[in-house]
């Protein structure tokens, strides 16, 4: 893959990570909705937060691209399955917004991910 396609893919993956934090960290009313309805205020909003901006960062070490892929696929992953089982696609009238951003996020972090799978150090390497 091109290496500006490969960069621009994971700032974007990145900046949609870090922007969620203002809404995660500053208790924003909406992310204390969506935690609560999931049983998970405040820690797991203080947690999923944490855990999205390291994601964001691995995202940039060139080392530890396929991490940030990673992490950030499984984080998606986990707000994908709440949007389909407790939150509902839309989310305060947002017209499924954060939905379908999290869907974004998710092929995004996957095509990062797969075009990184040669760094993951317990893969079997082809010879």
């Amino acid at each position: 893959m091109n290496s500006r396609i490969h960069f621009t893919l994971r700032l974007i993956v990145a900046l949609v990570l870090v922007q969620t934090l203002y809404f995660k960290f500053s208790a924003h009313a909406d992310s204390v909705y969506i935690f609560n309805t999931l049983g998970l205020e405040p820690y797991g909003r203080i947690t999923i937060g944490i855990l999205e901006l390291i994601a964001a960062i691995l995202l940039f070490i060139p080392k530890t691209i396929w991490l940030g892929a990673l992490l950030s696929l499984l984080i998606i992953t986990g707000a994908i399955y709440a949007h389909l089982t407790k939150l509902g696609i839309t989310i305060h009238g947002d017209r499924g917004k954060l939905f379908y951003l999290a869907i974004s996020v998710f092929i995004l972090s996957a095509i990062i991910l797969l075009n990184n799978r040669q760094n993951i150090p317990f893969t079997i390497k082809k010879t």
